[in-house]
């Protein structure tokens, strides 16, 4: 099945398997979301992940995270840059989500990275989604 946007299919399979209190979802696997995966576990909004290869493209197991009510630690993923509507910030446009509480993610010339470390670094790039 051919998708046009993959992030925002990685980004629901994230939310509906949270919502359905799912122990981990597989994703069709690509360097671009193995990276926006490792991010996710830096920032601690899931406990693990794990490329499997097989004789296509791979799949991405990602092994969810919850609170101690049982609650998905991510409360909302929101895609903000789509193949029709390319978002891009520079360094100093960069907003926080919810005043720092969730993270911007961006596509830079640098690689995948967070709001906070493009601030850092100063560079700007495509924004793919909040997350909080």
């Amino acid at each position: 099945m051919t998708m046009s946007d993959p992030i925002s299919d990685m980004l629901t399979r994230i939310r509906n398997a949270g919502r359905a209190r799912h122990a981990s979802t597989d994703i069709p696997g690509s360097n671009l979301k193995t990276s926006l995966a490792r991010l996710l576990k830096d920032e601690g909004f899931i406990r693990n992940y794990k490329f499997i290869k097989d004789n296509k493209q791979g799949v991405i197991r990602v092994y969810l995270k919850y609170d101690n009510h049982n609650q998905h630690v991510i409360y909302g993923l929101q895609r903000v840059s789509r193949p029709s509507r390319r978002v891009y910030v520079g360094s100093k446009g960069i907003k926080p989500v919810l005043k720092g509480l969730g993270i911007s993610v961006l596509s830079t010339s640098k690689g995948i990275m967070t709001d906070k470390r493009a601030r850092n670094e100063k560079v700007g790039g495509e924004v793919l989604c909040n997350i909080w």
